[in-house]
């Protein structure tokens, strides 16, 4: 991949970038960018680590977790545990694949781009969280009022 500024003047006068640079494009379009693969990550790190599709493989991480023989063991079975934990390998395979850098286009532009989408994962998966636990909430309040009524008719 050829390393080209934006600075860079074709013979016509026009800037020349390459699609994997992200100095190309704008730090508007890198944000929605960002913004966007927060998604998919936080998708499949709340589904692997908490969706009953995955039931079996987190009990048997987290018994492994509590009980494994070594501390890289434990740790390792952790991992799927833990949705801040995997949304890190989660991010690092979505950047592997989309090639996405975030102000600049080299290693330091993969380093900061996966904390940043880590960081926008998790802001997600949180408001996920807690929409989930209101919702929660209403159910049981609905609930019991619905006792106190199915009470007060059989008086």
């Amino acid at each position: 991949m050829p390393n080209l500024s934006v600075g860079n003047k074709g013979t016509q006068g026009k800037t020349i970038c390459t699609i994997s640079a992200s100095n190309c494009v704008s730090l508007s379009q890198q944000l929605l960018t960002l913004i966007t693969l927060g998604l998919p990550v936080a998708s499949v790190a709340w589904t692997v680590t908490h969706e009953a599709i995955f039931r079996e493989m987190q009990e048997f991480c987290k018994t492994e977790s509590r009980s494994g023989a070594s501390v890289i063991k434990r740790k390792f079975f952790y991992l799927f545990t833990c949705e801040y934990c995997f949304s890190h390998y989660v991010a690092a395979i979505f950047l592997a694949i989309t090639r996405f850098k975030l102000l600049f286009p080299d290693w330091r532009g993969y380093l900061i781009s996966l904390f940043a989408l880590v960081w926008v994962c998790n802001f997600y998966i949180s408001a996920y969280n807690r929409l989930r636990l209101n919702i929660k909430h209403e159910h049981i309040s609905i609930d019991e009022k619905q006792r106190q009524i199915a009470q007060g008719e059989e008086k």
